[in-house]
C-alpha cells in the first residue's frame, strides 16, 4: 500500500483524510500534539513536526510516496521558507516521493480588472501573502523538474463551508463596495477542494497548475447579499471605495482591490472532477439542511 504524507493538517486535510485512508496508508504532520487524537479518529497516523524547525522534519524523509502540501507560508518575509525546508527534508534520502500536490492561492494572479483568467495568465501578485505563495509554487515546480517528481499546483480562491461562512461579518454590518466599485470574487467549497487534491494524485500532469474554483460568477457585494438573504440577515451597507477605507482592516481591503473571474476548465477536463457544490448557492443550501 502506498503511503501519503499530509502536511498541514487543518480543515481541508481533515476533509481529505477519510477518502485517503480507504486507499493509502496516511501520515499527517502536525505541530500540535492536541490534534493527534482527532487525526487518529480520521484514520491517519499523526506525526509531530514543525515546518519552522528543519531538524524536526529530517526523520520523515523518504517516508511517503505522495505528499499533499496544505500548509500555509509564514506570516512574514518575501519567501516561503516552510516549503523550502519541506523540500530540503525530502532530499535527505534517495527515496523521493512520486507526487507532490500543493494548494496555493488564486491571489498570485493579482488584479486582472475583472477579466476571465486561465492558468496561462502571467502572475502579478500584489501583496506579500501572494508573493510567498508564488515563491512556493516556483520552488515546487523547479524541484519537480530537477528530480522527476510530479508536482501539481491547485490555486484556490476563497474557501467556504457550512462552518466557514461570512455570518459574523454580515451581523457586524461591515460594508461592501458600491456596485460601480465592486470586484469579482471566486469561491470553492472546502469539500470540493479536498477532493480536487485527491484527484490530482492520480490525474495531474507534471508541473501542471489548476484553478480550483467553482462556477460562481458574483461580485463581492452580490456574494454577501446572497449570503444575507439565505440566512435571513440584513444585507450589508454599500459604500464607495473612498468611504470604505476608514471602515475595514487592511487585509479586508486587500481583497477588495483585486477583481478576476477564473476559468475552471482544467479541473473538469484533466482531473475529471464534477463539483459537488457548483456554485455558492448549493453550498449555502447545504448549510441550511
Amino acid at each position: 500500500m502506498k503511503r501519503v504524507l499530509v502536511v498541514g493538517s487543518g480543515d481541508v486535510a481533515g476533509r481529505a483524510i477519510p477518502w485517503l485512508v480507504r486507499r493509502f496508508k496516511v501520515f499527517a504532520l502536525t505541530r500540535n500534539p492536541e490534534s493527534c487524537a482527532a487525526l487518529r479518529d480520521l484514520g491517519a497516523t499523526p506525526l509531530i513536526g514543525d515546518l519552522d524547525d528543519r531538524a524536526s522534519l529530517a526523520r520523515f524523509a523518504g517516508l511517503a510516496d505522495i505528499v499533499l502540501h496544505f500548509a500555509p507560508p509564514p506570516s512574514s518575509g518575501p519567501v516561503d521558507a516552510r516549503t523550502r525546508r519541506l523540500l530540503a527534508a525530502q532530499m535527505l534520502r534517495r527515496s523521493l516521493p512520486q507526487r507532490i500536490v500543493y494548494i496555493s492561492t488564486t491571489g498570485v494572479y493579482g488584479d486582472c480588472g475583472g477579466a476571465f483568467v486561465n492558468e496561462t495568465r502571467k502572475c502579478h501578485p500584489r501583496n506579500p501573502r501572494a508573493l510567498r505563495r508564488l515563491d512556493a509554487e516556483q520552488r515546487l515546480r523547479a524541484f519537480g523538474v530537477r528530480t522527476g517528481v510530479t508536482v501539481a499546483i491547485l490555486r484556490a480562491p476563497g474557501i467556504y463551508a457550512s462552518d466557514r461562512l461570512p455570518i459574523d461579518r454580515i451581523r457586524r454590518g461591515d460594508p461592501v463596495l458600491n456596485a460601480d466599485d465592486d470586484v469579482f470574487t471566486n469561491h470553492i467549497h472546502a469539500d470540493d477542494l479536498a477532493m480536487l487534491a485527491c484527484r490530482a494524485i492520480f490525474g495531474a500532469a507534471p508541473g501542471r497548475i489548476y484553478n480550483a474554483v467553482d462556477d460562481t460568477r458574483l461580485k463581492m457585494g452580490e456574494y454577501f447579499d446572497l449570503a444575507a438573504d439565505f440566512f435571513g440577515l440584513p444585507r450589508p451597507p454599500r459604500m464607495s471605495r473612498a468611504e470604505i477605507i476608514a471602515q475595514l482592516s487592511p487585509m479586508a481591503l486587500s481583497f477588495m482591490s483585486e477583481s478576476r473571474r477564473l476559468d475552471n476548465t482544467r479541473i473538469r477536463r484533466e482531473l475529471g472532477y464534477r463539483l459537488v457544490y457548483p456554485t455558492v448557492r448549493e453550498g449555502f443550501a447545504a448549510a441550511l439542511t
